[in-house]
């Protein structure tokens, strides 16, 4: 499923270019206190990130001195913006090409709340099967767990370290696929995270309890909530696809009033066929509507009535 998000919500705040349309990446898009490039050309200076801008942070995300979601709770992980970059990776999760006994798994190499690269880990003697309660090692980014081959431990709880086993996708990045017709294949974090993880509405909200509905690579998808008890709520910083809460998705803060010195920051998703849509939109006294997320002509099926709560383009 491709989805083809409306431009004046990708604008400044998602990459069309690099992941496909629906690509939810934080691009170069400085604080409003950065200088450009250009600027600092015409004052002689080296072509570097001001201390106000964007810059490229060690866990694979785009960061900005004016907006951080801190570390998710628990062991859950964050799900980084794509095309923030990973560090050098020891194997193919698409692949499995690690020694015998071992299989390639996603991790933090640097010590950070996000999947960055990916390792050769032992596979337990006796694994755990998809779907069945696991463990982990260390933290749920440490890459080391005791599911079988092709799957990792997934919503991983910070105080148990134990969580859920989860399918990779299968086949190619060009060509994935998902043993379960009600998974999507969702590819993240710079191509690290490949995971089948089920779908879901983003108005419904229908994703099991921790979790929530978010936009990940081409598709509609529940994954960990990790925005932590204080932040993710309406006009708050984001930098995480997985940093708002339920019911709330990281777009162009340009869009959302109240969001302040940030690339991105929390929306609400609404339902563009409610005639209260707009009035119940938490930004409306600001000026939001509730608009379409994608391009005329363009929403899959199912998703036809789906908006944000966004400031309509002049």
């Amino acid at each position: 499923m491709r989805l083809r998000l409306h431009q004046s919500v990708l604008s400044c705040f998602f990459s069309v270019a690099a992941f496909g349309p629906f690509a939810l990446a934080l691009t170069a898009c400085d604080d409003p206190d950065a200088k450009s490039d250009d600027d600092d050309d015409e004052e002689g200076g080296d072509e570097t990130d001001s201390p106000g801008g964007a810059e490229e942070s060690g866990g694979g995300a785009v960061q900005s001195s004016s907006a951080s979601n801190g570390d998710p709770p628990g062991g859950i992980g964050f799900i980084d913006m794509p095309d923030g970059g990973t560090g050098e990776r020891e194997c193919s999760i698409w692949d499995q090409d690690c020694p015998t006994g071992e299989k390639c798994m996603p991790y933090a190499n640097d010590g950070g709340a996000a999947w960055n690269s990916t390792r050769c880990s032992a596979v337990d003697p006796t694994p755990a099967t998809i779907g069945d309660v696991c463990a982990v090692e260390g933290d749920g980014v440490s890459g080391i767990d005791n599911c079988e081959i092709g799957s990792m431990c997934w919503d991983v709880d910070g105080e148990t370290n134990q969580g859920t086993c989860i399918a990779f996708c299968t086949g190619t990045e060009a060509s994935a696929d998902c043993a379960d017709p009600g998974a999507e294949c969702s590819i993240a974090n710079d191509g690290v995270l490949v995971l089948c993880l089920p779908s879901c509405d983003p108005v419904l909200q229908d994703c099991a309890t921790g979790q929530a509905c978010y936009g990940i690579d081409d598709a509609f998808v529940c994954a960990p909530d990790a925005s932590g008890p204080d932040l993710g709520q309406f006009a708050d910083p984001c930098e995480f696809i997985n940093a708002c809460d339920p019911g709330l998705g990281c777009f162009n803060g340009a869009g959302v009033p109240g969001c302040v010195g940030a690339a991105g920051c929390c929306s609400t998703f609404c339902d563009i066929t409610d005639p209260t849509a707009t009035e119940n939109c938490p930004g409306a006294a600001g000026g939001q509507e509730c608009i379409p997320i994608f391009e005329e002509g363009q929403a899959p099926a199912g998703y036809e009535n789906v908006g944000l709560c966004f400031l309509p383009a002049m």
